[in-house]
């Protein structure tokens, strides 16, 4: 393909010579694209499109997804709104539908998962496809959420009460996608409890009760997501002297900084119900 005419391509306001339609099929035909950057070959796309040369836009979509699909997971925010901005775009859109749905673990390693929508984070959540702990996608949800409010204090210990108003209103539609019942105790007290003005006050209290008795189960406990099979007894975690002796957090103190004073064997603290006025 001539370079001059690739050029014209990727720039969206100038004017492309009107050919016949056989001719425009022998390009596209005889077109490659090895050579260029896939930066590039999104802006020719967006430009073939504009100018509704709709035998090159599927060219390109077919040379995207057989040969940059590494590229495309990598740059998943860029492919999901560019793929959305034209009609024309069925196999990008395609694309995106079937790696949300089969494969969203990919978007949260992706180098742009910061960027992505809020709606799109929430399907992904939602999903039970997720091939990660849902210690992990918490982080992830975290990490989206901060990145959002880039004035936010970089030391946890620094946090006002005020400083938690604007990611708790960021978050607030993720929040409920979280199976937070399904953290370890360990998990929920070292990576949640920081955070509990995030959450709303009825959530972090029934988790609380939750984590400090285990006879109060929730009756609609959310099942486990796909592909984690090593989840056991969610709410109990196993001694650092490597027997797996169940223990309970016994007696505790918890600021910004989770600190865990003593442990007993399968004990639960008598007195959970006056301690958690402690969190409120």
């Amino acid at each position: 393909m001539d370079d001059k005419l690739l050029q014209k391509l990727s720039q969206n306001l100038l004017e492309i010579l009107n050919f016949s339609n056989n001719f425009k099929i022998y390009l596209w035909g005889k077109l490659s694209l090895e050579e260029y950057d896939p930066l590039v070959i999104i802006k020719i796309l967006v430009a073939a499109s504009e100018l509704s040369l709709q035998e090159l836009v599927d060219y390109i979509q077919s040379f995207l997804t057989k040969n940059k699909a590494d590229w495309m997971e990598e740059n998943f925010n860029l492919i999901y709104q560019t793929s959305f901005e034209k009609d024309s775009f069925l196999e990008l859109q395609n694309y995106c539908t079937n790696l949300i749905s089969n494969n969203p673990n990919k978007i949260f390693k992706s180098l742009d998962f910061s960027t992505i929508p809020e709606n799109l984070l929430v399907s992904l959540i939602q999903s039970d496809n997720l091939q990660m702990n849902e210690i992990q996608v918490w982080e992830n949800v975290l990490k989206w959420g901060f990145t959002q409010n880039p004035d936010f204090p970089s030391n946890l210990s620094n946090f006002s009460k005020d400083d938690f108003n604007s990611p708790k209103n960021t978050l607030q539609k993720c929040i409920p996608y979280v199976r937070f019942y399904n953290l370890t105790s360990r998990e929920f007290f070292r990576n949640v409890v920081p955070y509990k003005k995030i959450l709303p006050k009825e959530l972090y209290m029934d988790l609380l009760k939750t984590y400090l008795d285990p006879d109060d189960e929730p009756n609609d406990k959310p099942k486990p997501r796909k592909g984690i099979n090593n989840i056991e007894n969610q709410k109990n975690f196993t001694t650092s002297d490597g027997t797996g002796s169940d223990v309970w957090i016994k007696d505790f103190s918890i600021s910004d900084d989770i600190v865990v004073t003593e442990v007993g064997d399968d004990e639960v603290p008598k007195n959970w119900e006056e301690q958690l006025k402690e969190f409120t």
